[in-house]
């Protein structure tokens, strides 16, 4: 089989197995980390490129859409793990902005991707999460609410690159006497 064609049914597996364990609302935001490098079995930061991030893009493009969530990209560490996203999920989580473009050698493949393909772009500096996918060990764990809680599903790779999930719930505070819903 195809690598392409491989990592995009590895993807759509995985989204689906997200889709039964997270309980996702509308307007949730989705954080999607990705190292294109350790997809085609490289080290991170080394050798991704465009033709993986189109890969994965319309699959998690159409996840966000039949959710209503919106989706999020980390860039890599060279523009400090700035986020990719749609300028109305920048307003309407009311989100500084910061003036910064992601390319593939400076920002990561899979965002810059995502900056190509978004009607109107824009990048913020960090972001709080409802969940998120993490693709080649990118730590998106600062782009998630305090109390992240992992997913485990049965695809623990999309090609070379390691796929960890998590979803995020409440802090559960009160103590021993509190009762939660």
């Amino acid at each position: 089989m195809e690598a392409k064609h491989l990592w995009k049914q590895q993807i759509k597996q995985l989204l689906l197995e997200v889709e039964q364990q997270a309980i996702l609302k509308e307007n949730d935001l989705f954080v999607i980390g990705c190292s294109t490098s350790e997809i085609i079995g490289e080290k991170i930061g080394t050798a991704g490129g465009i033709e993986v991030a189109e890969v994965l893009f319309e699959p998690l493009q159409a996840f966000a859409n039949r959710h209503k969530v919106h989706l999020a990209f980390q860039g890599c560490e060279h523009i400090n793990r700035a986020i990719t996203m749609e300028r109305k999920t920048q307003l309407f989580y009311r989100l500084p902005e910061v003036s910064v473009i992601p390319v593939v050698r400076a920002g990561g493949s899979m965002s810059a991707y995502a900056y190509t393909q978004f009607q109107d772009p824009v990048v913020v500096e960090h972001v709080q999460a409802h969940a998120g996918i993490d693709i080649g060990q990118t730590l998106i764990g600062m782009q998630l609410q305090p109390v992240a809680v992992p997913i485990r599903v049965s695809t623990k790779q999309i090609g070379g690159a390691v796929v960890t999930i998590a979803k995020t719930r409440p802090k559960l505070i009160g103590g021993e006497r509190a009762f939660y819903g």
